[in-house]
């Protein structure tokens, strides 16, 4: 997400670094260019206008022209003022004072609005909480029946509701009775869609909001629609009262402007962001971590919190030791790369990453997701010794295990040199300036003790 923008401004930034000076006329000149930077990446007019006149304001200060890093400094303000419309900080959910917490997922049909409502749920499960899904549409029996489906793969209870309950109200009611009984705290309606905003849709979810009386109302928008995700949750939050947003498809969205006009244009948060098809790919939006990205700083946080969250401790801390003692062989090799792949795809990690010194155009590498596979079959046709020690693979070694695995020996070849260079690289991570960086912040991959 946020590609073509984030390229555009850094274009940006190294222009006026290459300035002797900063001067009114190539700050406007850069002002021109950040503007046409963020309309092209469908970024609503009102938050351009707002953005660049607020940046003018502290830029174009004396303080910043006689700076002894001006361009730094106008990173910084554009940083500032990018955070501030998106919200400053990270909106989180509100629980009600007394379980259950009720929370409508409301939108338009075809936004993703029954899958981010199992995504959700499975979130909700994975810190502390205990949901249960009702879906509310009486009008499409499939889309119950996905929620269902969607339910079952993430092992959450779904209400189905009785014979009785006819409409989406009842439903609901029967959903939240089923809460109390059963101990769950939170109940996700996932209510009925429309191709566009209609009057009995909102009478509908209006009488929803009247009976639950809910916590949260989430609005999900489909992120490559740009603006008109944007112009559907201000319609909804005028006759609805959303308290926050969740856009899908993010991974999809190049551009990125509806994701920095929502908060300016409803006044409402940013909550969730949907980053892929699993249902663990729902991150909460940090407004500070994602204009890091943007402007090329990376968002180191969100990779720790995803590693710390994915990565077995203690053979995260096994894997320190063998690494400091030249003990990484290619069963470890094999091990990282299969939990690696838990962390997601390797495009939106590599985007985290700082776009500086050795990582700069890192997040324009182009990895083949099925060489994960083609490496663990390679290794899966080694025996325990040649996995132990790759020296006493010879070439009849590598033909035999070349057939094994269905692959050539040049592939083999190319595992075997893949693999010295990882074994070198990371050691060097876990020793080095990097390693210890890390480590401080208690990242168990790089020797940080949680």
């Amino acid at each position: 997400m946020f590609e073509n923008l984030s390229e555009k401004l850094q274009r940006v930034f190294k222009n006026l670094r290459g300035e002797g000076k900063l001067s009114a006329e190539n700050m406007e000149a850069a002002l021109r260019e950040i503007r046409v930077a963020l309309l092209e990446a469908d970024v609503h007019f009102r938050v351009v206008k707002q953005l660049i006149e607020n940046v003018k304001l502290k830029a174009m200060g004396a303080e910043v022209l006689t700076a002894l890093s001006p361009s730094q400094q106008v990173v910084k303000i554009v940083r500032e003022e990018m955070v501030k419309i998106l919200g400053s900080h990270q909106s989180k959910l509100r629980m009600a004072n007394e379980p259950p917490t009720v929370m409508l997922i409301v939108g338009l049909q075809g936004s993703g609005k029954t899958t981010s409502a199992g995504k959700l749920a499975r979130w909700l499960s994975k810190n502390g909480h205990s949901p249960i899904l009702v879906s509310v549409d009486v009008y499409r029996p499939a889309a119950r029946k996905q929620l269902s489906v969607i339910a079952r793969d993430i092992r959450l209870p779904v209400y189905e509701g009785s014979a009785e309950e006819t409409t989406p109200v009842e439903l609901a009611r029967g959903a939240r009775r089923e809460a109390m009984q059963t101990g769950k705290d939170v109940v996700l309606v996932d209510t009925a869609g429309r191709l566009h905003i209609d009057e009995q849709l909102m009478r509908e979810l209006s009488s929803l909001k009247e009976t639950l009386a809910p916590t949260e109302i989430l609005f999900v928008a489909d992120a490559m629609t740009g603006q008109d995700a944007v112009k559907s949750a201000d319609e909804f939050h005028k006759q609805l009262g959303i308290t926050g947003v969740v856009l899908t498809k993010m991974d999809g969205d190049a551009r990125g402007g509806g994701a920095l006009s929502i908060r300016h244009v409803t006044g409402q948060p940013l909550k969730f962001v949907g980053t892929g098809e699993k249902f663990d790919a729902l991150e909460p939006f940090h407004p500070d971590r994602v204009v890091s990205r943007i402007l090329g700083m990376g968002d180191v946080l969100s990779f720790i919190e995803k590693v710390e969250e994915t990565i077995d401790q203690k053979k995260a801390e096994e894997m320190q030791r063998k690494l400091i003692d030249n003990e990484f062989t290619l069963q470890d090799f094999r091990d990282q790369l299969k939990q690696l792949s838990k962390l997601g795809s390797m495009e939106s990690i590599l985007g985290m990453m700082p776009q500086v010194g050795p990582l700069k155009g890192l997040k324009d590498a182009k990895v083949d997701e099925k060489e994960f596979t083609r490496v663990v079959a390679i290794i899966d046709s080694m025996t325990h010794k040649e996995r132990a020690n790759h020296m006493i693979i010879n070439g009849s070694r590598r033909r035999r295990i070349a057939r094994g695995s269905g692959t050539s020996v040049q592939e083999v070849n190319q595992l075997l040199k893949q693999y010295a260079q990882a074994r070198k690289m990371m050691k060097t991570f876990s020793g080095g300036f990097m390693g210890k960086r890390l480590g401080k912040l208690k990242l168990p991959f790089f020797g940080g003790q949680p």
